[in-house]
C-alpha cells in the first residue's frame, strides 16, 4: 500500500512539473498586429496583413504592453504612440488565460503559436504575431511610446516614420565608420614604426661615423701597435691551434665560443661591443662574424657551424643590406667587420 502511495504522489508532482511547464510555454513577448474585432452587435472590422492603420502591440517579457496605431509604407513604418500598460497573463488552462492590463481583466484565449484573441468590451480583438515589426523596430518604437507618455502633451498626435532606408544608410555610415577607425588606427601603428625604424637608422648611421672616424683619426703609432699585436696573435699557439681544430671542421662547444670571445677582446677591445650595437643579431649571425674577424675561410666556417658554404654567403650579404639598408656582396661585409675595432 505504500509503495502504491508513493507511486502516486511521485506521478502527481510531475504531472503538476508538467502543468507548470505548459504554463510557461506560451510567451507574449513580441509584436502582434490586430487583424479582426467582432462587436457585440455583429458588425466587423478587419485590416490588411500588412498593418496598413492597424494596431500594434509590443510585449516586454510578458510583463509590459506598448500599445501604438501603424501604418506600412514603401519606406519603413509610420507609428503613433497611444499606451504604456502594465499587462499579467494568468494561465487557465485548456488554451484559456486571464490578461489583466493595468489591472483590467479581460479573456485571452491562444488559436495558435501565431493567433491570440482577446475579448474588451464585449468585442473580440484577433491579433496575429508579427517577428518581422518586433526584429526590426521593437526596441525603437518601445523607446518612443515610453518617451512620449513622458511628456505632458498629446502624444496620440505625434507621427514617426521609421524609414528602412534610413537604417540602412544608418548601418553603412556606423559601418565606414568603424572601418575609417581601423584604417586610422593602422595607418598609426604604421607610422609609429616608421618612426621608431628611421631612429633606429639614424642611430646606426651615427654608429658607423664613429666607427669610421675612430679609424681615419687614429694616430700611426696606434696603427702600427695594433699591427704589431695583430702579427703576433695570428701566429700564436693559441691561434694556431684554434684553427686547426675549425679547419678539420669540430664544432664548437659554448665553453669555446667563450674562448674565442675573449681572444678578440685581447686583440680588438672593442669589437664584440660595436658589433652588438649595429644591429639585433641571431646567434648564428654573430658567430659568422666572429669567426670572419679571426680570418677563418668560409668553408671552415661553414663546417664549424654545420651549415652550408651558401647559408654562410647568405648570412654576410643579407647582414650588409641590414647594416647599410642597400644590397651588397659577402667581400663588402667582411671588409667591413675585418675594418672594425683596427
Amino acid at each position: 500500500m505504500k509503495h502504491i502511495q508513493i507511486v502516486l504522489a511521485i506521478s502527481l508532482l510531475l504531472g503538476c512539473n508538467k502543468m507548470t511547464e505548459d504554463k510557461q510555454a506560451f510567451p507574449l513577448q513580441g509584436a502582434w498586429t490586430l487583424r479582426h474585432v467582432e462587436y457585440p452587435t455583429g458588425s466587423e472590422n478587419y485590416y490588411s496583413a500588412d498593418g496598413d492603420g492597424t494596431f500594434c502591440h509590443i510585449y516586454d517579457r510578458d510583463s509590459m504592453l506598448y500599445e501604438c496605431r501603424v501604418t506600412t509604407s514603401p519606406s519603413g513604418l509610420i507609428i503613433m504612440p497611444t499606451a504604456k500598460c502594465v499587462v499579467t497573463l494568468i494561465d487557465k488552462g485548456g488554451g484559456d488565460f486571464l490578461y489583466l492590463e493595468n489591472g483590467d481583466p479581460h479573456p485571452l484565449t491562444i488559436c495558435n503559436d501565431t493567433t491570440i484573441m482577446i475579448q474588451s468590451n464585449g468585442a473580440l480583438y484577433t491579433w496575429i504575431r508579427a517577428d518581422n515589426i518586433y526584429k526590426e523596430w521593437g526596441a525603437e518604437i518601445s523607446n518612443i511610446i515610453t518617451k512620449e507618455i513622458g511628456k505632458d502633451n498629446d502624444y496620440e498626435a505625434n507621427h514617426y516614420v521609421l524609414s528602412a532606408k534610413e537604417r540602412q544608410q544608418e548601418k553603412t555610415i556606423q559601418g565606414f565608420g568603424f572601418f575609417s577607425i581601423f584604417i586610422i588606427l593602422v595607418a598609426m601603428i604604421a607610422a609609429h614604426i616608421a618612426v621608431i625604424n628611421r631612429k633606429a637608422k639614424r642611430q646606426l648611421q651615427w654608429q658607423l661615423q664613429q666607427i669610421q672616424e675612430v679609424q681615419e683619426n687614429r694616430p700611426q703609432s696606434v696603427k702600427q701597435a695594433v699591427a704589431t699585436v695583430e702579427n703576433h696573435f695570428f701566429v700564436s699557439d693559441e691561434y694556431v691551434s684554434l684553427q686547426k681544430r675549425m679547419a678539420d671542421g669540430q664544432l664548437l662547444k659554448e665553453k669555446d665560443w667563450d674562448n674565442v670571445e675573449q681572444l678578440l677582446k685581447r686583440v680588438y677591445p672593442g669589437f664584440t661591443s660595436q658589433l652588438r650595437g649595429l644591429h639585433r643579431m641571431s646567434e648564428l649571425e654573430y658567430q659568422v662574424c666572429l669567426l670572419i674577424k679571426l680570418r677563418i675561410p668560409p668553408k671552415d666556417i661553414a663546417n664549424v657551424l654545420a651549415r652550408d658554404v651558401s647559408t654562410i654567403s647568405t648570412v654576410r650579404s643579407r647582414l650588409y643590406k641590414k647594416v647599410f639598408g642597400q644590397k651588397g656582396g659577402t667581400k663588402e661585409w667582411d671588409d667591413f667587420i675585418l675594418s672594425m675595432g683596427v
